[in-house]
């Protein structure tokens, strides 16, 4: 996550690396945060979480309360859903806009949250 807070130095227009490794950053914090979930609501007895997507487990985590705002949370995984587009110029600067906007302040929440109640 520390390498993702530096792009919120970043300023537009970016430039097609720049612009590429944002949204890199961003599906890479996304992953290993759904995978940190997972993970701690197994080892806290969650059994449906062994098998779970990343929308269910994103579900499950805010019915635990391991995350405060669920409909965030679902539009970064639709986000994430659409890197896969991201050579398409309007969704990457959207992704990148939605994470220093929204997704920084996501991961920054539930790292603090899984520190002080999870672990």
């Amino acid at each position: 996550m520390d390498n993702l807070k530096k792009t919120r130095d970043e300023q537009p227009p970016y430039n097609t690396i720049i612009q590429t490794g944002m949204v890199a950053l961003f599906e890479i914090c996304f992953e290993q945060a759904w995978k940190a979930m997972k993970e701690l609501l197994e080892q806290s007895g969650y059994s449906e979480a062994r098998m779970g997507s990343p929308r269910s487990i994103l579900k499950l985590a805010y019915q635990a309360g391991m995350i405060d705002n669920e409909t965030e949370w679902l539009q970064a995984l639709k986000d994430r859903n659409d890197v896969t587009h991201s050579y398409n110029e309007m969704i990457a600067l959207r992704i990148i806009q939605d994470c220093r906007e929204k997704y920084l302040v996501l991961f920054e929440q539930l790292q603090k949250t899984v520190e002080e109640k999870w672990l």
